[in-house]
């Protein structure tokens, strides 16, 4: 069995794996269909992460079936999972409050703790949860990464005539663009680099412009999810009177015109991750509704043994999602 293996920041490697341990009574075996590579393996391959534990195996956006499990695990072998990469206490006050993504003692796969890009890997039955079979495998990989922005728009009102702007369109960004249109938003998406404002034109129906395009228009609704101090500072000259900012992108700081934000009574609301299980299974009754456009959103499924390509695809910011192909069978 072969695994992906960061030693330190840009040296990744493709190396046989360490034999699996016995099961215990909770857990799964899981042989690998799909990994998605996100934003934060990147900031994890690059070392722009202060708190990644290095060496670490990375991947936590990942699909896979049971190939077998343990005497109190609820799923049968066989079964299709797509994993819950954050775990969580279950007793802390956040947790008993249903705020599992704010966990104090939460880890994070391909982070802080080996993450899932092998060939077959081991975890709780806690953190796996089993896929529709009407939810195909292209559909399925999304299901983690979009229930960041299900989780991000709970925090809004989003309804036909909205107006959105989206500020970034790297993964999020166009889960984002692609869940605010379906919900009947008039979407503006915001971007500097020409080759990804085409990506989102091809959704259909999608205003895909270069922030130097802006003439003193405002929205209702501003996502972030560039991550950068100059997309939050314009995203915030951008909200209407009234209107509210969700910030996805972990910008380090910005600098915030409070008298604009307390004048102008617009609130900002912060999001990470999501909440488990609902924010799951939300993601899948949207990805199963065939009137919802998520096509451009995965630009390329690679062999997960030809990775630096689909490292470098994906460092270029040219593409949408790349996925990597662990598995032999897809759906």
């Amino acid at each position: 069995m072969l695994e992906l293996f960061l030693n330190k920041p840009k040296q990744i490697e493709l190396k046989a794996m360490a034999a699996l341990p016995a099961l215990m009574d909770d857990e799964v075996k899981i042989q690998l269909i799909y990994g998605g590579i996100c934003g934060s393996d990147l900031s994890v391959f690059l070392g722009k992460l202060s708190h990644a534990a290095y060496p670490l195996r990375p991947g936590h956006e990942l699909l896979g079936r049971i190939i077998e499990a343990g005497k109190n695990v609820p799923y049968e072998t066989g079964t299709r999972v797509i994993i819950q990469p954050n775990s969580y206490c279950g007793k802390c006050r956040s947790c008993m409050d249903g705020k599992t993504n704010i966990c104090p003692e939460k880890k994070s796969m391909g982070v802080t703790v080996n993450g899932g890009f092998s060939e077959q890997f081991v975890i709780s039955s806690k953190y796996v949860m089993p896929v529709p079979d009407d939810l195909p495998d292209k559909k399925a990989i999304l299901v983690e990464p979009f229930a960041v922005i299900v989780h991000a728009f709970k925090k809004v009102h989003i309804a036909k005539g909205t107006t959105v702007a989206v500020i970034g369109s790297g993964n999020e960004g166009m889960l984002a663009v692609a869940l605010a249109n379906y919900l009947g938003a008039d979407v503006t998406a915001i971007d500097i680099n020409p080759i990804k404002l085409e990506l989102i034109k091809s959704f259909g129906g999608i205003r895909a412009i270069h922030p130097n395009e802006l003439n003193g228009e405002t929205f209702d609704i501003v996502i972030e999810a560039a991550g950068a101090q100059s997309a939050f500072e314009t995203g915030l000259q951008l909200v209407a009177p009234g209107g509210q900012m969700v910030l996805i992108g972990l910008t380090p700081e910005a600098t915030i015109p409070v008298v604009r934000v307390v004048r102008s009574e617009i609130t900002i609301h912060g999001s990470i991750i999501y909440n488990v299980p609902d924010d799951f299974q939300q993601a899948m009754v949207y990805l199963r509704d065939q009137n919802f456009n998520i096509q451009p959103v995965v630009s390329k499924i690679i062999p997960f043994t030809d990775y630096n390509s689909a490292f470098e695809d994906a460092l270029s910011g040219n593409y949408g999602k790349i996925v990597m192909d662990f598995g032999k069978n897809p759906v």
